[in-house]
């Protein structure tokens, strides 16, 4: 892991395996409709600040990775949850973009097409 700033940071690569973690998506609803991570959980960068109660319950004291379509995102996330004390959060670089270019599972919510990150 490196700081970018004052902003953890780790590559898709370097994401924990199991569920000893949360991926949290900050990316637009759009975006997560056209694809997403299986297992991630989907709040939006703006509504972040109305739902970090929320956020805090379903981390459970689990670090909290925060990925988005590249990265810049989920560093101005990551800085937020930080320094609000909210969850001790660490931000994915690379995004989703780079997860799918790894071939990392994807899921949509349209049924009728394949799932691809915008």
């Amino acid at each position: 892991m490196n700081h970018s700033g004052d902003v953890p940071t780790v590559s898709v690569e370097e994401l924990p395996s199991g569920e000893d973690y949360v991926l949290l998506d900050v990316r637009e609803p759009d975006e997560w409709a056209a694809g997403h991570a299986p297992s991630a959980v989907h709040i939006p960068l703006g509504d972040l600040p109305s739902r970090a109660g929320e956020l805090s319950e379903l981390a459970d004291d689990r670090p909290v990775h925060v990925i988005c379509r590249t990265g810049g995102r989920s560093a101005r996330a990551v800085a937020w949850l930080n320094a609000a004390g909210v969850v001790d959060a660490v931000n994915v670089a690379g995004g989703m973009k780079t997860w799918q270019a790894l071939g990392r599972p994807l899921v949509s919510d349209h049924a009728d097409t394949s799932p691809e990150v915008l």
